[in-house]
């Protein structure tokens, strides 16, 4: 079965999407729609905006959304998913890939999500760090002995796990993790702690956006990053997609039960080839690729 999987924060570049709006009429057309709905204009941003620009979270997201969306709509007939999942924020590409949420709706609530956690980050200082060559076990252990919040964030790969919480509360995990064997522990460029309790306030805020939304029947299932399982009620996709903020992406155990359930071609669709480079450290058998368009 084919899978196509769509990439979160962290896989932006400048000039990211220029590509589509130069050789596709309906990219055009969607990026514009874009401006409209935002309110300002992300193309120029993506298409020649800084590094520094890009990083800004109200950017960010809506503009890895837009390349992962419009370069799956620009696929056309050649679009077919039979499996879909996102790495955090990519879940809500994956939600509208699989026609769950229209285009207009997406793009609002991905502005929405990247407006609310911005907010959250300002009411406390908070931070994240990756941890590699640990055991999920250990780490998860480690964090529940800390004072202060620190939690498991993201399961990326197996000995590739990020840990979100207070500034304070990470550093010290890191120094403990680091004495238990930890390859490396660093402290990551985020402006806060995504995927943690300290979102509580992001959540509630997106909880309501979510709820004044239509959420449409899919055309296949999507493994979300909360249950990492296939789910196919529209009821269910948005109570999965409000608690995403303040918990883990179960990004491992997605793909596992992606293949477990027969995925045997995974396509990335958006920029970069992040969740192909995980993919390989996951399962080596099964075939990683990037979605392009033909010339």
């Amino acid at each position: 079965m084919k899978a196509y999987i769509f990439p979160g924060q962290g896989a932006q570049f400048t000039g990211m999407g220029l590509d589509l709006y130069e050789k596709s009429p309906l990219a055009q057309e969607y990026f514009e729609k874009a401006n409209d709905i935002l309110g300002f204009s992300i193309t120029d941003i993506m298409f020649e905006g800084t590094a520094e620009q890009l990083k800004e979270t109200k950017v960010t997201q809506p503009a890895i959304f837009l390349h992962s969306v419009i370069l799956a709509k620009v696929l056309g007939d050649s679009f077919q998913p039979e499996m879909v999942a996102g790495h955090s924020l990519g879940e809500l590409s994956a939600l509208v890939a699989n026609g769950v949420l229209s285009f207009e709706d997406g793009l609002k609530l991905v502005s929405k999500r990247a407006l609310a956690m911005q907010k959250a980050c300002e009411i406390a200082p908070s931070t994240m760090a990756a941890v590699l060559g640990l055991e999920d076990k250990v780490v998860e252990e480690t964090c529940a002995e800390i004072d202060g919040v620190v939690v498991a964030a993201n399961y990326n790969c197996p000995g590739q796990l990020v840990i979100s919480g207070e500034i304070e509360a990470v550093e010290k995990a890191c120094e403990v993790l680091t004495e238990k064997g930890a390859r490396r522990a660093l402290l990551l460029p985020v402006g806060g702690a995504f995927h943690s309790p300290m979102m509580e306030p992001a959540r509630e805020e997106l909880a309501a956006a979510i709820e004044a939304t239509t959420f449409s029947e899919p055309t296949c299932a999507v493994y979300q990053n909360v249950v990492a399982k296939a789910v196919t009620n529209p009821e269910e996709i948005k109570e999965n997609l409000i608690a995403q903020l303040t918990a883990p992406v179960k990004w491992t155990q997605c793909v596992q039960a992606m293949i477990a359930d027969g995925g045997t071609e995974f396509i990335e669709v958006g920029p970069g080839k992040v969740l192909q480079g995980l993919m390989r450290k996951i399962d080596r058998s099964v075939a990683a690729s990037g979605a392009a368009l033909s010339e």
